[in-house]
């Protein structure tokens, strides 16, 4: 699987050099949870972006995955996702899916989609930081990226996907 995580690294910074993305690469102790990664590179956990995958299912035959894409102080509001994807139901993917759809482990899913069947959304609150931070498709890299040249390239849809602690959905 590391293999796979390190094509996706390859992918994404081939991706960002291509579009003239302003980023940087940090290297760094290998960690997924974002509370802890972001200690580590310094960063404040608004600026850091979880990329979770949701699957949703939308009546009875009907399933689409999302790559839902939050600042690091929140969480992913499934409810939220469910009822602006008009669906019936909607749960984190199994991880097997995950790894599939993504090419990552847990914790080092990038913000980009590289597959058609993951489609990506980012909660608008993502964009009150000037750079963003997330894990790189590694657990041990992590890039900083200018969030105009984020949103011009993952081009995610902008949805009231994330919940803070106080329960707000942004």
């Amino acid at each position: 699987m590391l293999n796979v995580s390190i094509n996706v690294y390859e992918k994404l910074t081939e991706l960002l050099d291509r579009e003239k993305a302003e980023y940087r690469i940090v290297e760094h102790a290998p960690e997924g949870q974002t509370e802890w990664v972001s200690q580590i590179r310094g960063n404040h956990l608004s600026q850091a972006i979880k990329s979770l995958v949701v699957l949703v299912k939308i009546g009875k035959k009907e399933s689409r995955y999302y790559l839902a894409n939050v600042p690091g102080d929140c969480r992913v509001n499934l409810n939220a996702i469910k009822t602006l994807c008009n669906g019936t139901h909607a749960m984190f993917a199994p991880s097997q899916r995950v790894a599939e759809l993504t090419g990552c482990v847990s914790g080092a899913i990038p913000p980009f989609s590289f597959h058609e069947d993951l489609f990506v959304l980012a909660a608008p609150s993502l964009f009150e930081n000037e750079e963003l931070v997330f894990n790189a498709g590694r657990l041990d890299r992590s890039i900083f990226i200018n969030k105009n040249s984020y949103f011009e390239i993952a081009r995610p849809s902008l949805m009231a996907i994330a919940v803070k602690e106080n329960k707000e959905t942004i």
